[in-house]
């Protein structure tokens, strides 16, 4: 064997060893990102609000009844945490799964839910996976909005459900979405939008949203560096909006990458995620 093709072989071999390990690591934790969102148009009571963002579930496990996930999320002290859908998976239905990590989180913070485009798909199942998260003191958002209220001062809570619910035509689930958002009638206060779909962001900006949490793209499922993800569910390849910050005109979209996966079990360079997302009010 040559000289050139033992430097070869042994350089795969190195970049294998690291990679194999790192990659598997990649699959099996949770990684906590934390944002900050500055407004003046928040209410100054709720200067370092904290909100934790759990999406794309799909019955994920970390840890002996998701211990591992609950100490991530109680670590954060959040005010209050969101679901933004896909709690669970449509291909392999687990509610003992979710049910315990519902009953640990609410012990931590007020809980927030709207579903996502797998709860579209389980038209048996979703009536006993909404008692459930009820049964538990979790506020669930069918196209509608609450407030938060704190020191006398509030903003608003929105909550869509996933278009597939209604129709699932993509041609036209963006302006069904800005037709619901137009007749939520919603007031001038400081506005957050649940949504699990990022790709219509268009439609959150036209409603004027300050506040996007969102999820869906499970971070593009392979992630190149310098490109970003390679593919994701309703954006087809190389999607715009597979995780991160994205800001226009006003609106701020922040998308999670995920806790669990579905149809492709693994992930590349995209480990799983918790979102953290402190409001701090501007002067």
């Amino acid at each position: 064997m040559s000289k050139q093709k033992k430097v070869c072989l042994l350089s795969l071999a190195a970049v294998t060893a690291v990679l194999v390990p790192w990659t598997i690591w990649g699959n099996i934790t949770v990684g906590t990102t934390q944002y900050t969102v500055t407004s003046s148009r928040l209410p100054a009571a709720f200067d370092h609000y904290r909100m934790v963002v759990v999406s794309d579930f799909h019955n994920a496990e970390y840890g002996d009844h998701n211990r591992q996930l609950v100490r991530q999320i109680a670590a954060e002290q959040p005010d209050s945490i969101v679901f933004t859908g896909d709690l669970l998976d449509s291909r392999h239905p687990n509610l003992a799964i979710l049910e315990d990590l519902i009953r640990e989180l609410t012990a931590v913070a007020p809980c927030y839910y709207v579903t996502g485009n797998h709860e579209a798909r389980l038209v048996d199942q979703f009536p006993a996976l909404e008692q459930m998260l009820l049964a538990h003191s979790v506020v669930v958002l069918h196209d509608e909005v609450v407030l938060l209220t704190r020191n006398g001062e509030t903003i608003q809570l929105v909550g869509l459900d996933d278009p597939d619910f209604t129709d699932r035509n993509a041609s036209i689930q963006q302006s069904m979405l800005e037709t619901k958002l137009r007749n939520l009638n919603l007031a001038a206060d400081y506005r957050i939008l649940l949504s699990h779909r990022p790709e219509y962001f268009d439609a959150y900006v036209a409603a004027e949203m300050d506040l996007v949490l969102s999820g869906h793209a499970h971070g593009g499922q392979f992630r190149l560096p310098w490109v970003g993800g390679l593919v994701a569910p309703n954006q087809g390849f190389f999607p715009k909006y597979d995780g991160g910050v994205y800001t226009e005109q006003g609106t701020t979209m922040i998308v999670s990458r995920g806790v669990g996966n579905s149809i492709l079990p693994v992930r590349f360079n995209n480990r799983p995620e918790l979102v953290s997302v402190e409001l701090v009010h501007a002067e």
